[in-house]
């Protein structure tokens, strides 16, 4: 039993024993993208001429050196080959941007799609706050109120009463005055 324990099932895949080197999908891509940025820039422009104009006048110019006459067939030769491999080079990059572009748009999509939905979610609360404001009684409105109370038990009260002084009082202020 130990012997078909150590073997793999059948309904699992075995694992490739081929001699093929194994690459890291994301490291060409992000290889590719580097190289892509380079080759659209202007100090790439810059090397490049520079190497060309130095690969003609050696070529012209120094007759012991000319190991490319002047058709140029070599230069040529390096800058199709060049181009060979920055195509393919640009062409992975930008389908590695325009992936990681689908995904923040994804992205924006959900979250609009969640501000929407917090956007009306605060409308009917607010909605829902104004009602029950409108039914609740306001500072101003028990201010009001209590005015017209006093104003009514003002006017209850008989205006030929006078105050009575407080026997309290009256004491206290007699005996003040005798210590005096």
């Amino acid at each position: 039993m130990s012997d078909s324990s150590a073997r793999q099932r059948l309904d699992t895949p075995r694992v490739s024993r081929s001699l093929t080197p194994r690459f890291d999908v994301e490291a060409v891509g992000r290889v590719s993208e580097n190289i892509a940025r380079f080759l659209g820039t202007g100090r790439y422009l810059a090397i490049q001429t520079i190497i060309v104009i130095v690969w003609i006048l050696l070529n012209i110019g120094a007759f012991a050196w000319q190991w490319d006459p002047y058709p140029f067939i070599l230069l040529n030769l390096a800058f199709s080959t060049q181009a060979a491999y920055a195509a393919p080079l640009i062409l992975l990059a930008q389908n590695r941007q325009e992936n990681r572009d689908r995904v923040a748009l994804e992205e924006d999509r959900r979250r609009a799609e969640q501000t929407k939905a917090d956007t009306e979610y605060l409308a009917r609360e607010l909605a829902a706050l104004r009602l029950a404001v409108g039914e609740v009684a306001t500072r101003d409105y028990l201010r009001r109120e209590l005015e017209e109370i006093r104003e009514l038990i003002s006017d209850l009260r008989p205006a030929d009463r006078v105050a009575e002084p407080d026997p309290s009082k009256a004491d206290g202020g007699d005996r003040r005055s005798r210590r005096s």
